[in-house]
Formats: C-alpha cells, structure tokens, sequence
C-alpha cells in the first residue's frame, strides 16, 4: 500500500491579500479549501499535516461506519474515515480528484474528501459567523464562514476537532486500558521527540483510582495496563506491598500494591483492578490498581508543585505534583513521580525478588528467552479479506468444522452450536458474526480455533488459518482507537511494509464477554447432562 503526497500549492492570492500592509501579514491564516458533495468546505492549514490519494484499505472489525479502514503512510498505521458518512450524503466511488486530508487531533485521521481545490490565505476580515446559515451541514460543525476565496461565492469552515466530539464520540472517549497499552507499544525515539515538542506545555498522563482517590502517572513511564492474572507467583519472605511476579510475554514482572505502597488499607482484587506496567530506564514494574480511569491531557497551567512540608512527609513522598481540574479546579489528580516511587523499598524489594529468580534461571534458558524479546509468535487467520492474527500460546488446538454443528435448546443467540470434541461438549461461535461481517457458507477452508478463556474452553470459526508467523516487535505498533469495543480487541497492528501486510492483532480475552463466557460454560454442563437435537 502506497501513498503519493499532493502537494498543494498556494494559489494566487487576491489583490486584497497582496496589499495588505506588512503590520498585518501575522493575522493572515490559510485554509486548505475542499469539495464534498455539493459543498464546499474549508480547514485551517494548521493541523493538517498532508494530502494524499485517498490510499488502499484494511477494514477493521467494530469501527464507526465512517471508518473506510486502516491504511499505511510510510511505515505508520492511518485510519481513513469518510466525510460523505459523515454527513450522510450518498456514497460514491473515489477516483482521481479524491484525497485525504491527513489532519493531526492528537490521533492522526485521514478524511476522505471529493477534491481539494485549493490553499488560499485569508484576511481576519474575510471570516465571518455561521449563525443563520442554511445548509444540510450541521452548523455545530463549523467555526466560520469565509467570503469570496479561492474562486467560491461562500466557503463553509470546518472545525474537525468539534466534528470528532459530535460525530465520532467513540473515537474520542476511549477506554484508557487500549489506549496506554497503544501508547507503550508504539515508542519510538523520534516519534517521542515530535510529540514531546508539541505538547511541551502539557502533561499527558494515565489516571486511576486508588482508596476512592484519583491518581496518576506521565505516559511516558507507561508501558501498557493489563489484567491480573490467574496466576502470580508468591515470593516468600517478602512485605506485603510485594504480591508476587506474574509471566507476560515471556518475561517475569515484579507486582507491587499501590494500596499498600501507599499505606492505604487493603483490599481484595476484583474484575476492575488492573495492572499499570511501568518504567524507569531499563528497570519495569507493575504496579497494582483498583481500577484505570482515562488518558489525560493537562495545562501546565493547571499543575502545582505539592507543597514542601507535605512532600516531605509519610506516604506523600512520591507524589510531586497536584492537577487542579474541572470547574473551579474542584477535581483534584495527584501525580505520582515514578523516579520517587522507584527509590521506594518495596520496588527494590521487588526487584531483588526478580533478581533472585532470574540468576537461578540457565544461561541456556535466558539466551532463548533473549532470542523471544525481539519477536512475537502469532497464529494469522483470515476473515473475508483481512488478517488476524492471535497469540499462540492462546490457542489450544486448531479443528476443522464439522458439516453439521448440534443445537442446544435454549442456547445463546450468539452461539452456532456445540461438537464433540474428544469427549467434551465445545461451545462454537462465528467469528465473522462476532466481529459484525456477513455470513457465508460452510466450507472446507473453515476451521474452529479453541481458546480457553476463564476455565472455558471455546471455539472460534474463522474463514482459514493461514500460517504460524513470527513478528519482529519493530513491527508491531498501537491499533487506532475506533471504537470502545475495538479498541479492547484490537489493541495493536503488525504493519509489515516489505510484504504489504497488515495484521490486526486480537486480544483473545476479549473475544467474548465475560457474563458470555458463564453462560457458555453453562451451555457446556447443559449439553454434557441432556443429549442435544441436531
């Protein structure tokens, strides 16, 4: 997939514009001006970052229906939305004139538009008020209307940011669990220095909850947030701030109580604790929360030193800064420092644990576990014409699809049937109706994948499994955030530039809901009790 960037150029600008008087020039602002429809709108040039042939396409399962798909811009996943959907005006095919306008609203969109005509430079007064204009556009889209440019009687402009609030709520209201664990695995050194300057007069930070008190730390320092695992690994003749250490990915991390930590009073984990993977130079712990809340991004303006004769005392010690937000500041986050919280005796108790652990450990072991870090082993399979993938540590087994499938009375809607597998009832679910693609027919290419998700085992029909892959982590990077639902599945995109690929990589603990799962493992016990009709 191959993009061509569109230059376009300024035109020339009106005898108004090239008179204006040198005291003036730094109230002029440009507008990329473009057609949709029948309309004709205008964007300040000061987000968008290019414009390019509207690209090739991966579509993506439980996206907006404005979302055409996922495309790659030199070696970064873009998604591309249409702005026909997104006015409800009729659909119709791209061709030459089409573009997308790669606009930066702190996520990257491409917007798919019918043409782009022109860049013109604009006078203040040439701006004027959307009140009172008639049109099919809704107005709380627009910020502006501009009089006489670039060739057009009335040109309507377009505030992409409150269109994305309006329009695209989704997109713009994420779970935090995706959309942290996106920011972690997407780091490269360039990339952190063109946001740390654009965003040098904000903090972006993850917040959660502790005790009822809100909390955060910068996203710099976080890798990814993660469930509790089943299993953690307890190391005796430790404090209780230190839970134990958990296997993820191949790699031993520490799990400290933030409760604890911070001498609050314990409490039991439950399905809305999550673990904050942290870092601080090559050093990573997990730190253990009640529940996760947002990613924010705060004015510096609104953040506080925490005063000296509080910082100095107690448990206070690691939070250095107060955020003062919402009306009248009344919502009060308090940032923890990592550096600070890293000195803490319980980290390196935590650590040294780790230590331990890892030294006992052969130098053979640690050489193949040095040669897993660099890469991830997935199973792809395909649905339709896109590629998925999943971890292959997730999957049990790999069958194919019996001709006819048992039906359970009173099964779940969402449930094609049972088989038999080696003496066991295996719920079977369509992946395509999972993941809102159209049905097709049974096929000998089809096969069940059996996933054990909280003690349940299920399966899975998906279109092929095409291959075993290893994926370098070079090329793995954070999935788009589209939608609430997709952003937990789809967490992240192998973008394989070479071979032309993009994998969407599945969480497979979120390929069902979890009440889901009890009403399965519910329609398994029933099964196995009473003999099914075919």
């Amino acid at each position: 997939m191959t993009n061509e960037t569109v230059a376009a150029s300024p035109p020339a600008v009106g005898s108004e514009t090239q008179s204006s008087s040198p005291d003036n020039e730094s109230d002029v602002r440009q507008f990329v001006i473009f057609v949709c429809g029948s309309e004709v709108f205008g964007v300040d040039m000061a987000p968008v970052q290019e414009i390019i042939r509207v690209p090739e396409v991966v579509r993506v399962p439980l996206g907006p229906d404005t979302l055409l798909g996922l495309a790659n811009l030199r070696g970064k996943v873009l998604p591309i939305i249409s702005l026909r959907r997104l006015f409800g005006f009729d659909e119709r095919d791209d061709d030459d004139a089409s573009r997308a306008l790669v606009i930066d609203l702190g996520q990257p969109l491409g917007f798919v538009v019918d043409r782009v005509s022109s860049v013109v430079a604009v006078e203040p007064e040439q701006i004027e008020d959307v009140r009172g204009l008639s049109t099919t556009v809704n107005t709380e889209m627009l910020s502006g209307l501009l009089k006489n440019v670039g060739g057009f009687e009335m040109v309507m402009v377009m505030d992409f940011q409150r269109l994305i609030g309006l329009e695209l709520t989704e997109i713009d209201q994420l779970e935090v669990a995706s959309t942290a664990s996106a920011a972690s695995l997407g780091q490269e050194s360039g990339a952190a220095t063109e946001d740390a300057d654009a965003t040098q007069d904000e903090l972006q930070l993850v917040s959660f909850q502790v005790a009822e008190q809100e909390y955060a730390i910068p996203i710099e320092h976080t890798q990814e947030i993660v469930q509790l695992p089943e299993h953690i690994v307890k190391v005796p003749r430790t404090e209780s701030h230190v839970l134990g250490l958990m296997n993820l990915r191949n790699r031993l991390l520490p799990l400290v109580s933030l409760r604890c930590l911070l001498e609050l009073p314990p409490r039991t984990a439950d399905e809305h604790s999550r673990i904050v993977v942290v870092r601080l130079g090559t050093v990573t712990v997990g730190l253990v929360m009640d529940s996760v809340n947002e990613v924010l991004r705060v004015p510096t303006s609104a953040v506080e030193a925490m005063p000296t004769l509080l910082a100095a005392s107690g448990n206070l010690q690691e939070i250095t800064e107060i955020c003062r937000l919402g009306e009248g500041g009344k919502r009060l986050v308090s940032v923890i420092s990592i550096r600070n919280l890293f000195r803490h005796s319980s980290i390196q108790e935590a650590l040294d644990s780790l230590n331990t652990m890892q030294e006992s450990d052969s130098t053979e072991r640690n050489g193949k576990e040095g040669q897993r870090d660099d890469e991830e082993q997935v199973v792809v399979f395909r649905l339709d014409k896109e590629e998925f993938g999943v971890p292959i540590a997730s999957v049990q087994e790999i069958v194919r699809v019996p001709e006819e499938l048992t039906h359970v009375p009173k099964a779940p809607a969402f449930v094609e049937g049972v088989i038999n597998l080696r003496g066991s009832v295996l719920p079977v679910i369509d992946q395509r109706r999972r993941l809102g693609l159209p049905r097709v027919e049974r096929n000998d290419r089809q096969r069940i994948m059996v996933f054990l998700l909280d003690g349940v085992r299920i399966g899975f029909i998906v279109d092929v499994v095409a291959e075993v892959l290893k994926i370098p982590h070079a090329a793995i990077e954070p999935a788009p955030q589209l939608s609430a639902e997709q952003a937990q599945l789809i967490t992240r995109v192998a973008n394989m530039q070479k071979q032309k690929r993009l994998i969407q990589l599945l969480d497979p603990t979120h390929l069902i809901a979890r009440e889901q799962r009890q009403e399965l493992a519910s329609l398994a016990d029933q099964a196995e009790a009473e003999p099914p009709t075919a």
